[in-house]
């Protein structure tokens, strides 16, 4: 059988992206041969991580040079491999808000049906806002929207939607980032920290036992030192110009949290 021009290219072509990346890593790694090793448990890759800077300030060991996933990443994964051990996802369906690359491939392969959605990404099998979603009751077995709901003012509407189109013992992850010890919502959205709307606190993840009949909280602490869950980023400089009404906070290492809402 004939094989198509794209056919015909699509080896060589995975093969130069490969053999692309392995030369990445391998400079990124003698670049680096001082810092700590970790190791991502998406991808497989152990060394150093990468630091990123964000407009929030500086972040070390955030980000896997193999798959590029952050911190509450491989949290996140971790935590839903857990979960899915113990369940057939063969015959589960999953809508995923705002996919993350670095987790789609992961989900697309375990889950029956897949589907994505956001409100203005590209790539997404629907456009929906999540305080008003088109679907019907009942409809997924598991949602997942990771820090989304910062971002959204009326955040109980798009709870009790989510809760809405869960089927019977259905179950949402809806982490979003701690960056306060007690929430504190903002006037409008800031642009400087993604448009977000607050800033939660170990709290926030409580307004879900008013949607959700259980909630389940897993931390950065509940996993081996080795997957590097922490953010280590330096918060005593807030509030500052563009973060006004962020609380500073003490240390440098900085708990990570992924609540898991059973219907």
């Amino acid at each position: 059988m004939k094989r198509t021009i794209e056919e015909a290219f699509r080896t060589p072509l995975h093969f130069l992206r490969s053999v692309k990346r392995r030369l990445r890593l391998l400079v990124f790694r003698l670049g680096n041969l001082r810092k700590e090793k970790f190791e991502c448990p998406i991808c497989h890759y152990i060394g150093p991580f990468e630091d990123v800077n964000r407009i929030t300030g500086p972040r070390k060991h955030a980000a896997c040079p193999g798959c590029g996933a952050l911190e509450r990443h491989r949290h996140q994964y971790l935590v839903v491999r857990a979960i899915l051990d113990s369940l057939d996802a063969s015959q589960m369906k999953m809508l995923h808000f705002a996919p993350e690359d670095c987790l789609k491939g992961y989900f697309c392969q375990r889950f029956g049906s897949y589907e994505t959605a956001d409100l203005d990404m590209n790539g997404v099998d629907y456009h929906v806002d999540l305080q008003n979603l088109p679907f019907p009751d009942s409809t997924y077995d598991l949602v997942f929207a990771s820090h989304v709901m910062v971002c959204i003012p009326e955040d109980g509407k798009a709870m009790r939607e989510i809760r809405r189109i869960l089927k019977p013992n259905g179950m949402a992850i809806l982490p979003d980032p701690v960056s306060s010890e007690i929430t504190i919502e903002y006037p409008e959205p800031n642009p400087y920290e993604g448009y977000n709307v607050r800033a939660p606190g170990f709290d926030y993840f409580d307004r879900y036992k008013l949607y959700f009949s259980r909630v389940e909280k897993y931390s950065s602490r509940s996993w081996p030192e080795k997957y590097q869950l922490f953010e280590y980023e330096d918060r005593r400089r807030f509030p500052s110009a563009e973060c006004p009404l962020r609380p500073a906070m003490t240390g440098e290492r900085h708990e990570d949290v992924v609540p898991i809402c059973y219907a």
